[in-house]
């Protein structure tokens, strides 16, 4: 019976029962854990905390045992890989105190009518369509819906290409929980503006609408709708200078699994989109969750970039109502995508995913590559180091040009 215990003020360490033909023992938690002045105070069982105030209740809260039926407890000392193996598939009842107020972070309020007041501020830049400036992409603003308002910036990269040489195009989602941002952030701004002229490509950047105003999957409605937006329309910046031949999905955190979705979608009917042909998915930094701990989001839970309880929040905010972690927009594992990852691969897409050691996501984000190339899709993982956190390329833009060499290979 698999189970938690929680120890005193002192710590928490993990624990199980475990049969033995003579005997049960606990294994998974080091003898000192319970020496001294640690004072077992619960336990977890079943997702349920029980009180339990000395070591000998909690076996009996564990195997219902009688004192004569467990005379000598042996404790096994768990070794480092146990240790990690622990911290995997952790309650979030047993998370550390937050180092901050996740809504305070995002600056949001949420008011008593369930409408939210976004006080972060974000620096934002203006499209800039003047072909005599000299900067190196040319941007553009155009409507998409306006009963939802929703519109898209387009980057063209400088100087364009002669006509009989069209570019590749980069449909992008933007990040933000779901809940804040913009394509017209500054940050994301110069994020496309560098994908534009590093990838010699154009980039389409859509709005959608946001959560919880919206809860999900208006977000996937929305971003599908851009992109039949994008196979239709005669807006020149694209009929004149795009391969659409050669389409990506891209998206950075929460746009990285809208893109994920996108392509889940459109891989069913992708002759619907023509003469669009999505050639592959880029999933930068997606943002996905789970209603257990992984052991990154354990070792990272209190980072600086992403504190877990703040993704924690936004999911909250953006799963449709009664939802939890394991909701299949949440949890890209939790289900079964067999058919869908066929599809892909019968299509032959390529399924870039790109993650860093210092983002609490990458065992998630490990995980559905794994789950990806064993179905046969091709997968590409661009997985970085400690200094990597979660859209690192997005807050540094030095370190987001040798991100699109990369990519360019891959387009």
């Amino acid at each position: 019976m698999p189970a938690r215990v929680v120890l005193g003020e002192h710590g928490e360490g993990a624990a199980r029962v475990v049969e033995s033909s003579r005997r049960r023992v606990i294994d998974g938690a080091a003898e000192d854990n319970f020496r001294g002045s640690r004072k077992v105070t619960g336990v977890i069982i079943n997702g349920r905390r029980r009180p339990c105030l000395l070591l000998l209740e909690l076996l009996r809260e564990l195997g219902r045992l009688q004192r004569s039926e467990f005379p000598i407890p042996f404790f096994a000392p768990t070794s480092r890989s146990s240790r990690k193996q622990n911290m995997a598939g952790r309650h979030p009842d047993l998370d550390p105190a937050p180092a901050v107020d996740a809504l305070d972070y995002i600056k949001i309020v949420v008011n008593p009518d369930g409408t939210v007041t976004r006080g972060l501020d974000m620096p934002s830049t203006p499209a800039d369509p003047d072909p005599d400036q000299p900067s190196a992409v040319r941007t553009k603003d155009v409507p998409l819906n306006p009963a939802h308002n929703t519109w898209a910036r387009i980057y063209v990269p400088r100087p364009s290409p002669p006509p009989d040489q069209k570019l590749p195009l980069v449909v992008y989602y933007h990040g933000g929980g779901f809940v804040i941002c913009s394509p017209a952030d500054a940050m994301h701004h110069v994020f496309c503006s560098l994908m534009a002229v590093k990838l010699g490509a154009v980039v389409v950047s859509p709005s959608y609408r946001l959560a919880p105003e919206h809860r999900l999957p208006a977000a996937y409605d929305d971003a599908v709708e851009a992109l039949r937006w994008v196979s239709t329309t005669e807006e020149e910046w694209l009929r004149e200078g795009v391969d659409f031949s050669r389409c990506y999905l891209m998206g950075t955190s929460a746009g990285g699994n809208i893109a994920y979705h996108v392509g889940l979608r459109v891989c069913a009917a992708a002759a619907d989109l023509e003469p669009l042909v999505i050639r592959g998915l880029i999933l930068h930094h997606p943002f996905f969750g789970g209603s257990r701990r992984t052991e990154s989001e354990v070792r990272l839970f209190n980072n600086q970039t992403l504190p877990v309880n703040v993704a924690d929040k936004m999911w909250e905010l953006s799963l449709p109502a009664g939802a939890d972690r394991d909701h299949e927009y949440c949890n890209p594992t939790g289900g079964e995508r067999s058919e869908e990852w066929e599809r892909m691969k019968k299509l032959g897409w390529r399924v870039v995913v790109v993650a860093g050691s210092g983002d609490p996501l990458i065992d998630r984000q490990r995980e559905l590559a794994a789950k990806l190339e064993a179905k046969g899709v091709e997968v590409v993982g661009l997985f970085g180091g400690e200094g990597d956190y979660h859209g690192v390329e997005i807050i540094e833009p030095a370190k987001a040009e040798p991100l699109f060499e990369k990519l360019k290979s891959n387009i």
